[in-house]
């Protein structure tokens, strides 16, 4: 397997789960995963959420932790990257209004690369207008956005579990589809495992 290089792109607020389950899962496999945020620098963190699913209408928010980022936004070379990953919670909602997180976005998009996006992350995919024409999921509070766009909805299913590829797009509906989110990530990128 040759180590590919993955660019996750999170905030304040990112959802828990959806950064440090991705970041590690890569990791095992023995990727390089440098993750930044607008604004900050390797060595600094971000506060994280824990969003829940208890029978209220939509997702309680509970305090994470804090996530260390490992690299400098600033430096960013995108064209040095392999994928991209974007998590969701509340920082894709910010992150989005940063024309240079569009810019990468867009980058990874034109060349084809392998872009995944699980719950709120697709947001930042339609604010870089990369989903026209695409079939795409989400947390279903992101479907307007997605259809506004110019993307066309996939309901995976009630149980949040599943993931949907288009081309070179995996996206997904909440931290429960993390097995089916990664594998087809590993797969967009060429990464085989072997038992």
């Amino acid at each position: 397997m040759s180590v590919k290089k993955i660019l996750m792109l999170v905030g304040d607020f990112v959802e828990d789960y959806e950064v440090m389950v991705p970041f590690q899962m890569l990791l095992m496999v023995g990727h390089e995963v440098h993750a930044v945020c607008p604004g900050k620098k390797a060595g600094e963190t971000v506060a994280t959420a824990i969003h829940d699913f208890e029978g209220h209408q939509t997702y309680s928010e509970k305090p994470g932790h804090n996530f260390l980022l490992n690299a400098d936004f600033d430096t960013v070379d995108p064209a040095s990257y392999d994928g991209l990953v974007i998590p969701g919670g509340r920082a894709p909602e910010y992150i989005r209004l940063n024309e240079r997180v569009l810019e990468i976005v867009r980058h990874f998009a034109k060349a084809g690369k392998p872009i995944a996006a699980v719950c709120h992350g697709p947001q930042v995919l339609v604010a870089a207008g990369v989903v026209k024409g695409k079939s795409c999921t989400a947390y279903p509070a992101v479907r307007p956005d997605l259809e506004v766009g110019g993307a066309t909805w996939v309901n995976t299913n009630e149980t949040f579990s599943n993931a949907h590829v288009d081309g070179n797009l995996v996206t997904s509906p909440a931290w429960p589809s993390h097995p089916a989110l990664i594998r087809e990530f590993l797969r967009l990128l060429g990464t085989t495992i072997t038992p």
